[in-house]
């Protein structure tokens, strides 16, 4: 007997697009957000992600496109659902906590009634949140990151089953961030909620999400988990979002790139077209044993090309070395562990991880409406 389970998404948005002032802020949106799933809507500022949020949340409106919570319409172009009866949380930046309840009223305030079962619920969450012992303060009374565990107890009273964040960490500074996060995440996987988190922070994303959907200019560029988001970048610009990166120019002919690292391939790009070669600094060696000579490298390493040191920096665990190299000029950048501090002017020879570099023709080059031009060598 075949039995298949079919989960129904929690949240699901298809095309949707709004439009201001003749501009596209949203521009052909989709998305879905499973029960339980942590989804990171990721991009630089302006790029749509706020305002895709507040249509979720029914405080702003599409021009075109559908929203469905659990299987139902609650929003097209006809249909509207207002925002209280969408099911859906809500949890911005700045906590919008009430200055004049105390914790306990600001936890309450969404929850019908004021009984044992409610008061329950309030002081369960407290509690989970570590806030139980500030049950009675007022906000004021509070540092900020109390206020955001407040704000996210007081999110999760009513158990929405979708709870939508809109930068909610970027008040704290990075070690309660962390820590903050880390809380966050644990109770939101024991309640199981579906979560949208729009952040501009990569390393956000990387931390919380199950999934990740690369917003730029609107649009959806690229959408998958953390790790294939990362390791297979649809574009150079989605490479460049996550990390500092290293490009090589070069042309290609006969579906081969030549460069000082010997040759690349570029499958599937023709003749003439100007590509860049993409590699993070960690995938860039030092060659100390070689120095350019000796046993000939494999076909993964590729050829040893030497650069002059320009300037290192010890960056706490690694260190950064920058290189300016002799067959173009160019400047290029190599992450090394622990502490390497060589001086200006020293030669040095590297190498580069092949199965970690990526070919995108060059911007100017014609790519389609996705962005997508390239793939690992």
């Amino acid at each position: 007997m075949d039995i298949r389970v079919t989960l129904t998404p929690r949240l699901e948005i298809s095309h949707i697009t709004r439009v201001f002032d003749g501009r596209r802020v949203v521009d052909d949106v989709s998305l879905r957000v499973m029960p339980g799933q942590v989804t990171c809507l990721l991009g630089p500022s302006g790029c749509g992600k706020s305002t895709t949020l507040r249509i979720i949340a029914g405080v702003d409106m599409q021009d075109s496109g559908t929203i469905h919570v659990d299987g139902r319409l609650i929003c097209d172009t006809v249909t509207r659902v207002p925002p209280e009866g969408r099911g859906i949380g809500l949890m911005f930046q700045d906590f919008a906590l009430f200055p004049h309840l105390s914790v306990a009223g600001n936890v309450a305030f969404g929850l019908r009634g004021r009984g044992a079962d409610a008061q329950g619920r309030v002081r369960d969450l407290l509690d989970r949140v570590g806030m139980l012992r500030h049950i009675d303060a007022y906000p004021h009374q509070l540092s900020g990151g109390e206020q955001q565990r407040v704000a996210l107890a007081r999110a999760l009273a009513p158990r929405p089953r979708i709870l939508l964040m809109d930068e909610p960490f970027s008040g704290l500074d990075d070690r309660l961030r962390d820590d903050i996060r880390d809380e966050t995440l644990a109770l939101l996987k024991a309640e199981g909620t579906a979560v949208l988190l729009v952040t501009h922070e990569p390393a956000e994303a990387m931390r919380m999400a199950d999934e990740i959907a690369l917003m730029r200019d609107g649009r959806i560029v690229q959408q998958g988990a953390p790790y294939n988001i990362y390791n297979t970048p649809v574009d150079r610009q989605a490479a460049a979002f996550f990390s500092d990166i290293n490009v090589i120019h070069g042309r290609v002919q006969g579906a081969l790139t030549e460069t000082a690292f010997g040759q690349f391939l570029a499958p599937g790009v023709a003749d003439g077209t100007e590509v860049d070669i993409v590699i993070r600094p960690q995938h860039l060696r030092i060659d100390f044993d070689r120095h350019g000579r000796g046993p000939n490298p494999t076909p993964a390493e590729g050829i040893p090309a030497r650069g002059v040191v320009e300037r290192a920096r010890f960056m706490g665990s690694e260190s950064l070395v920058e290189f300016r190299m002799d067959f173009d000029g160019s400047r290029l950048r190599a992450l090394v562990p622990s502490v390497f501090l060589p001086k200006p002017g020293t030669p040095l020879w590297l190498m580069i991880r092949r199965d970690r570099c990526f070919v995108f023709p060059h911007p100017a080059a014609p790519v389609g409406r996705d962005g997508a031009s390239g793939g690992s060598i």
